[in-house]
């Protein structure tokens, strides 16, 4: 990271979503906005836990900067992933956008008491979820200026 916050390196996303063709979408969107990047998918809230502690077959996954979450999932959904972030000392920093079809008020005001960072409901267009994901990049990537114990960190 450079001294001014700025990543200077390939923005590491973490996407938690069980949707395929979310993920697809994401994919492409990232590809199409050509942001330097490194897209990690896990696919529920338990999947996602073993990605940010670096247990088991994640020993070695990096630190996201972003991460994307789902909050409908099986197993563990993204509710109980944000509570467990947020009131983990070691991840607490890390943005969270929740990214979800549930425009619930209660949903939202949920994600909110437990510190999402923003809470954004998935557009049904292509050119409408490419467009949020470029906001998301220009916002997230380009513009905030991340924290030294967030961004290029590789240890816990």
């Amino acid at each position: 990271m450079n001294p001014d916050g700025r990543l200077g390196r390939p923005a590491e996303i973490l996407l938690v979503e069980d949707n395929l063709d979310d993920v697809q979408l994401t994919k492409l969107a990232f590809e199409e906005i050509d942001v330097a990047h490194r897209l990690h998918v896990v696919h529920d809230g338990e999947q996602a836990m073993a990605f940010l502690r670096r247990a088991g077959d994640d020993a070695k996954a990096p630190r996201p900067d972003l991460i994307l979450l789902d909050l409908n999932m099986p197993i563990k959904d993204g509710r109980e992933v944000l509570k467990e972030i947020k009131q983990d000392p070691d991840l607490r920093r890390i943005p969270v956008i929740v990214l979800t079809t549930s425009d619930s008020a209660v949903d939202r005001l949920l994600a909110y008491s437990q510190h999402a960072n923003a809470y954004l409901v998935k557009p049904l267009e292509l050119d409408e979820w490419f467009e949020m994901l470029r906001g998301i990049s220009l916002f997230w990537l380009d513009l905030v200026r991340h924290s030294p114990s967030v961004a290029g960190t590789t240890s816990a």
